[in-house]
């Protein structure tokens, strides 16, 4: 099989110029993990420090008339855009489970006569976690679609009906990368009468989405993968306009209070989107993820779309060549459009082979069960380079069986 030369490929990139404003101290280091945790902006490190001195240490309390109060609805204004939603249809607040929770119990709430959740196997399963959690809690019941291969997504409209009160899905699945039909699965929810709630975490920063075009109730996701928001950064949630005043936020916190420095007895919801607001904001974490939205609505949904599938089909093409023959399987669809920005290779000793790629190749990848080696590929600073160096050093450990040295025991995190 021929190739395309990669530095051809990278001296015709329209996004190459990214690269320098991410923090990069070891060139030698291939980091194929921004769908797990994105890497730094340099901006942020300008403006954490710069909010720590002058906000924090110098402003101290004034800075919450001085932009902090609406930081979380400012940046999700901007993240608004890059998912097809409207300005005020967007707010960062909580972590994407409790954002999940609050939007969730809202709409079982709201869908007071309806028993069901309709989810499915290629979802989070940290969503899962928290559905079954509330189904148990109000007296419902998750109803799971079944992925055959646990790759491709299973039909999950036939489990959609007059008992299902929020259909909700990850619109690209953690393990596979295979992308949902938002649009036409939630006009199949939408025709019986149910909610959507979809979760965009390995979505937002790599794969267009259109909210409004596609009749989206509700979403959540994170802001610490393609949008390189920093470890264990706040999410953002959406709820649709017409929605915002007739649903409730089940945390009630002074943050979502129609008027929070009046310090009243009784709470009165917001009458905009802050009413899903809770407690006090992290100043400092909203901060960090500013610098990155920026760069990605920079860098355009557009060319970040067409770069990614081009970077995912130039690691396919060379799977196909290099890895395949040595066992390596593809767990990812093979078709570019049909997959967002990573690719999982299986293989029977996965975990140890990651450990192999991590300590002795110096590629960061991540292992996800039971065989899962994800390779993300951040189109603002992953090159066509790093890839074809990647797959060259993977080739190698294998063909040298370097990954035997390392137990079976996973660690803690992988």
């Amino acid at each position: 099989m021929t190739l395309p030369d990669p530095a051809q490929l990278d001296a015709a990139d329209p996004l190459r110029e990214f690269r320098s404003r991410f923090f990069i101290d070891d060139p030698d280091l291939i980091y194929l993990d921004g769908n797990s945790l994105g890497r730094m902006p340099l901006a942020a490190c300008e403006i954490l420090h710069r909010q720590a001195e002058d906000g924090w240490g110098s402003r101290l309390v004034r800075g919450w008339n001085e932009g902090w109060f609406d930081l979380p609805a400012r940046l999700g204004a901007k993240i608004a855009s890059l998912i097809g939603a409207e300005p005020d249809e967007v707010v960062v607040a909580d972590s994407t489970s409790v954002n999940l929770f609050k939007l969730a119990a809202a709409a079982l709430e709201f869908q007071s006569g309806r028993s069901q959740i309709v989810s499915d196997d290629l979802n989070f399963p940290s969503d899962l976690y928290v559905l079954q959690g509330l189904a148990q809690t109000a007296g419902r019941k998750v109803v799971m679609a079944r992925s055959p291969d646990g790759i491709e997504p299973g039909d999950v409209e036939p489990l959609i009906g007059g008992e299902t009160a929020l259909l909700t899905l990850s619109h690209t699945a953690f393990k596979s990368g295979a992308i949902r039909d938002m649009a036409a699965i939630s006009a199949a929810a939408r025709s019986v009468g149910a909610l959507t709630l979809w979760d965009l975490s390995h979505s937002v920063g790599a794969v267009p989405v259109d909210l409004s075009g596609s009749g989206i109730d509700l979403a959540i996701g994170c802001t610490y993968k393609y949008l390189s928001g920093g470890p264990g950064a706040p999410a953002f949630l959406y709820v649709r306009r017409d929605l915002q005043e007739r649903l409730r936020n089940p945390i009630a916190g002074w943050f979502g209070q129609a008027r929070p420095f009046a310090f009243e007895l009784k709470y009165e919801p917001a009458s905009s989107l802050r009413r899903f607001q809770t407690g006090t904001p992290p100043i400092l974490s909203l901060a960090a993820i500013e610098p990155g939205v920026d760069l990605v609505i920079e860098g355009g949904m557009d060319r970040i779309r067409e770069k990614s599938m081009l970077l995912t089909g130039f690691l396919a093409d060379l799977w196909e060549r290099d890895l395949r023959p040595l066992g390596v399987a593809l767990n990812s669809p093979l078709d570019a459009a049909r997959r967002g920005s990573h690719i999982s290779f299986g293989h029977p000793d996965g975990w140890r082979v990651d450990r192999a790629l991590i300590e002795d190749a110096r590629v960061i990848p991540d292992f996800r069960e039971p065989d899962n080696i994800r390779f993300g590929l951040s189109p603002l600073y992953t090159t066509f380079t790093e890839v074809d160096e990647a797959v060259r050093r993977f080739r190698e450990l294998l063909e040298q069986r370097t990954y035997e040295k390392y137990p079976p025991a996973r660690a803690e995190v992988t």
